[in-house]
């Protein structure tokens, strides 16, 4: 998971707004990992995502400290690394990890190269959230989710009872997290939280990390040797990263560990559907529905910070796309990831619940959209802006500056585009007559110049 699981860049939330299980995970930069293992027993491969949702680091790191070239000694032969580790251990046998854990974690450990070169060498995120939602919700991904309900059905149900969490959403976490159990990372954790701690670009969020996971060894939960998973952290089926294993990890099996490592994901699942209900998942729910807006819609209303109860949309005119009122579950809000062209969704608080789990917005639709296809439901009604590409880092970073220059604070200049930013445009928006959408496309970057 985000906090569940970790991320590292400016990936995805950076393009399609701030919405990780990470929880304080460090970035969105999504990791290149195509899904391409051989998928569970009898179901068929899941096509490449391109770039996985679980974020790595990034945007314009620079190393601190030598690490082990490939074909360098072992970490023994690194004064460096030994000089870091000897004080790391220090640390955690005050934090009361045995020294026989430590002998046993560390056997064999040095720097790896290849870990951090993944860290720096990110390429940008370039792909639209429609092309991302090609691949995310595919048909064979749905199908697969079904085959994999289906066969775990008994599972999932017992799950949702004791969660109180729909077997289709964890099921959907699951697809969007490892493709059903299919890619789950044979990274040694140990090595690679060691050395992005060693690293000591982020020393204290992978320290933090490697000290959990150390603790997760010296519970019996799992051996050094199977403790395998993301280079940047995330383990198992749903890609917990270790800290949010010791918070959320259950043991639904009773066999006295929690393995979300094993190929029977319901240890895995079960800490899936704990996180989300630690995070207040609301059973029955939806975490978004589409919605048709109305003719002079006020789109200076639209946006995940403003919340409405459902009669005010209702009233204005806003309708699902079979023509019936929104239903009354709660405060929502209009959300439009591509803007006035794109898709419009009313969502709901689980659609900030799955956000905690990753909180790019693209991670979220994707994971609630596959929910809802998984058991029969609809495509989305309404096209997407196909034309657009996303804004390269550079030129977010130019947006922030020019609206910024223009008196619209987008409240700093990073790059990232957050709720200040999609306010920033459509405040620059409707100062020029524009539909204020808040959609920060290439037109509008083009016009600020």
């Amino acid at each position: 998971m985000r906090t569940a699981l970790a991320t590292t860049g400016i990936g995805i939330a950076a393009i399609f707004g701030t919405a990780m299980a990470a929880p304080p995970d460090i970035s969105q930069r999504p990791e290149l990992r195509p899904i391409i293992a051989t998928p569970v027993p009898g179901m068929r491969p899941a096509p490449p995502l391109g770039r996985s949702v679980r974020p790595v680091v990034r945007e314009g790191a620079t190393p601190q400290t030598a690490v082990a070239q490939a074909g360098e000694p072992a970490a023994v032969d690194n004064p460096t690394f030994r000089q870091w580790l000897a004080g790391f251990q220090a640390r955690a046998r005050a934090a009361g990890i045995r020294q026989a854990t430590l002998d046993r974690a560390f056997q064999g450990v040095r720097p790896n190269r290849s870990i951090l070169d993944r860290d720096r060498n990110q390429s940008e995120f370039t792909r639209t959230l429609w092309d991302y939602l090609d691949s995310a919700v595919s048909d064979t991904r749905i199908r697969n989710g079904r085959t994999a309900m289906a066969r775990h059905g008994p599972t999932l149900r017992q799950i949702e009872q004791a969660y109180g969490v729909e077997a289709r959403v964890v099921t959907a976490v699951w697809g969007l997290e490892s493709a059903y159990g299919a890619v789950r990372g044979d990274t040694a954790i140990i090595q690679a939280m060691a050395t992005l701690a060693y690293d000591g670009r982020r020393r204290a969020f992978f320290e933090a990390q490697l000290l959990a996971a150390l603790n997760i060894l010296q519970a019996g939960d799992v051996q050094p040797a199977r403790m395998r998973g993301s280079w940047a952290g995330a383990m198992g089926h749903t890609q917990f990263m270790p800290t949010s294993y010791l918070d959320h990890a259950v043991d639904l099996t009773g066999d006295g560990r929690r393995d979300i490592w094993s190929d029977n994901p319901a240890d895995a699942l079960a800490s899936t559907a704990n996180y989300l209900r630690h995070f207040g998942w609301t059973y029955g729910q939806p975490w978004g529905i589409e919605v048709v807006l109305p003719d002079g819609f006020d789109y200076s209303e639209s946006g995940a910070r403003i919340k409405r109860p459902a009669r005010h949309w209702n009233n204005a005119g806003v309708r699902l796309t079979n023509g019936s009122h929104i239903p009354d579950h709660g405060p929502c809000s209009i959300l439009l990831p591509a803007g006035a062209r794109g898709v419009a969704l009313v969502i709901f608080d689980n659609f900030h619940v799955i956000a905690r789990y990753n909180r790019a917005n693209a991670y979220v639709i994707a994971v609630g959209h596959l929910s809802d296809r998984i058991i029969g439901g609809p495509p989305f009604q309404a096209s997407w802006p196909r034309g657009d590409r996303v804004l390269r880092f550079a030129e977010r970073k130019e947006l922030q500056q020019r609206l910024t220059a223009r008196g619209f604070s987008t409240g700093g200049i990073d790059g990232i585009i957050g709720p200040d930013t999609i306010q920033a445009v459509r405040l620059y928006q409707a100062s020029i007559g524009e539909t204020p959408d808040g959609y920060p496309s290439i037109q509008v970057l083009e016009q600020l110049r």
